[in-house]
């Protein structure tokens, strides 16, 4: 009994000890603003920190693609700068070279009164008379002569291209006319042999149903012949024995039927009877087959549609 009640004792203080501590863990998520959530929406939280994310990755890409279009547009333009620059270098490059060429000191006509080297204006008024003009240049005959041959030049080299392109597409034109030509044989080709291979078959199914037919209806010959034949021997036989027993009850016979299994051999008249038919059947075979060739005939003569 002691020992009951300690046990039950043990175990009221435990969980009283468990709720204990539960209601001060509570407390203290409950007071602490750090980890508290109630009367938080904490989707709509999360939500806006999603969208806020979003929102920064797609100013981020919009950044990143002006940045692009600003480093690709400076490059351009230094590109397109340093193209001028170098435009600028060559036109002065061409001037100090077209100066030292065409604009020499020794050519001036008037004196530089601050050169020391020179004459003094009164000796070198003969000296600084010179051939031609002021400004004249001395060598524009030769410079047009080599305009005049360069003009040529290109010319020529424009016919040249100008016909050689005339030509190309002369060839080409003629490469497309041979290829459309060979397309249209090709074409006929296939056509006449789809045509043939058609005609063939029309042709072989038309054979094929007439002799389908043929076989049909001489099979319903045969069977026919066959009947005809046995109805005919029976009903002979029948006549027979009943001629040769006068005595005995005369028996119906019906075509086609045995009232016996007597089988003698028929006489003269009944031998002309049965070869007369025969030749009735062969008669109306040989006209069966006539009146086949002339339709077979016809089938052939008549056109396709």
């Amino acid at each position: 009994m002691l020992n009951t009640e300690i046990l039950s004792d043990r175990v009221a203080k435990a969980n009283l000890q468990k709720r204990r501590d539960d209601e001060s863990e509570r407390r203290e998520r409950i007071f602490n603003h750090k980890v508290r959530t109630i009367g938080v929406d904490k989707e709509a939280l999360d939500l806006q920190i999603k969208e806020k994310k979003t929102q920064e990755k797609a100013e981020k890409e919009q950044q990143d693609a002006q940045d692009a279009d600003l480093l690709h547009n400076s490059k351009v333009a230094c590109l397109l700068h340093n193209r001028q620059m170098k435009g600028r270098q060559a036109v002065e490059k061409d001037i100090v070279s077209y100066r030292r060429q065409y604009q020499q000191p020794q050519r001036e006509r008037e004196n530089d009164l601050n050169d020391p080297d020179c004459k003094d204006a009164e000796t070198g008024e003969a000296q600084m008379m010179l051939q031609g003009l002021v400004g004249e240049d001395l060598d524009s005959e030769s410079r047009r002569q080599r305009q005049k041959e360069q003009l040529r030049g290109w010319l020529m080299q424009q016919q040249s291209e100008r016909a050689s392109a005339q030509q190309q597409r002369k060839l080409e034109g003629q490469r497309y006319d041979q290829s459309r030509v060979e397309m249209d044989i090709r074409a006929l080709q296939l056509h006449s042999i789809d045509s043939e291979r058609r005609k063939a078959a029309a042709v072989a199914t038309k054979e094929f149903n007439l002799a389908k037919i043929e076989e049909e209806r001489r099979q319903k010959a045969d069977h026919k012949e066959e009947d005809d034949q046995a109805s005919t021997t029976n009903h002979l036989q029948g006549e027979l024995m009943c001629e040769d027993a006068p005595h005995t009850p005369r028996i119906m016979v019906l075509p086609g039927l045995c009232p016996s299994s007597d089988r003698r051999v028929p006489s003269e008249s009944q031998q002309q009877v049965i070869q007369f038919q025969k030749y009735q059947i062969e008669e109306k075979k040989v006209k069966q087959q006539g009146r086949l060739k002339r339709l077979k005939i016809f089938c052939v003569i008549k056109p396709n549609p």
